[in-house]
């Protein structure tokens, strides 16, 4: 899959593009009827909400599951920002299956991915990006992400480092630079947008554009899949945080076919037996020699 120049010039200007329905109904299955299972396992690399079971981020799933294994070599996914990166290798810095469950599901608060990268993982730089799909229909009311176009052109922005809000701590960004920021990118006229579509859609943003979203107070389910994508010579510096959240890996990520949810493509499963104890090792040093 490549991008136009049109879309090219979108994704700059912008800061993200949408694919509605990019994933048929048939591939969304396979990946949904493995949800219920991840979801129910008793692991550390299933955050849950503070004041409730729901979880609220499944992480590494594409090392314990074959279908998300796939997904995350998904051409689809993988190309577009490879060919953003000027087609440089690119490996799995994070990959999440975000549950904002029914009535249960909290709020992101407003913040840049980058942040937490940079703050927690010392990415060098904003060379990363975040890919999306929605595993069901995203609409006005079940707490769909919303964008500030083109505060990616901000670029890294310093930010505070919240623990207290919800179950997963954040590095968010405050109150007045976000109203500067909307007003800037157009206030009630376009100033936050918010990608809505049917499951199977598609979103893929930089890692500075500036975005949130509210809890879910609907009858429905937002369960999205996120893979953040870094380039290979971009990657972190420091171990703080436990690899079932950052990466360690950063061997280059080699696509499977387009078909790959559909045929059972070969893909190794290093975690399948459980999560191996080294993943949750962490060190607030330097990394000298990184894998």
């Amino acid at each position: 899959m490549r991008l136009t120049q049109t879309q090219l010039d979108a994704f700059d200007r912008e800061g993200y593009l949408f694919f509605p329905g990019l994933f048929k109904p048939d591939e969304v299955k396979t990946l949904t009827d493995e949800v219920p299972a991840l979801y129910a396992r008793r692991e550390a690399f299933n955050v849950r909400e503070k004041d409730s079971d729901a979880v609220r981020t499944n992480f590494a799933a594409h090392l314990y599951s074959e279908p998300f294994a796939r997904l995350a070599r998904h051409p689809r996914m993988v190309l577009p920002v490879q060919q953003l990166f000027d087609d440089e290798p690119l490996y799995m810095h994070q990959f999440k299956v975000n549950g904002k469950m029914a009535f249960e599901g909290d709020v992101w608060q407003w913040h840049q991915d980058y942040g937490t990268w940079k703050n927690d993982d010392w990415m060098p730089t904003e060379r990363a990006m975040n890919v999306a799909i929605f595993l069901d229909d995203v609409n006005e009311f079940n707490g769909p992400l919303m964008f500030i176009p083109g505060s990616h052109k901000k670029g890294g922005i310093d930010a505070q480092h919240d623990l207290t809000t919800t179950s997963y701590p954040l590095w968010t960004v405050d109150n007045e630079l976000i109203a500067a920021l909307v007003e800037r990118a157009g206030g009630k006229q376009g100033g936050i947008v918010s990608p809505k579509g049917p499951a199977g859609s598609m979103i893929l943003f930089h890692s500075c554009l500036v975005h949130a979203s509210t809890s879910n107070l609907s009858p429905w389910n937002r369960v999205s899949v996120y893979l953040s994508l870094c380039a290979v010579s971009n990657h972190i510096q420091r171990f703080k945080r436990p690899e079932f959240i950052a990466h360690r890996d950063f061997t280059p990520i080699d696509c499977l076919p387009d078909d790959c949810l559909r045929e059972r493509c070969p893909v190794d499963l290093p975690w399948k037996d459980g999560m191996p104890a080294s993943a949750l090792v962490t060190s607030a040093e330097h990394v000298k020699e990184a894998a």
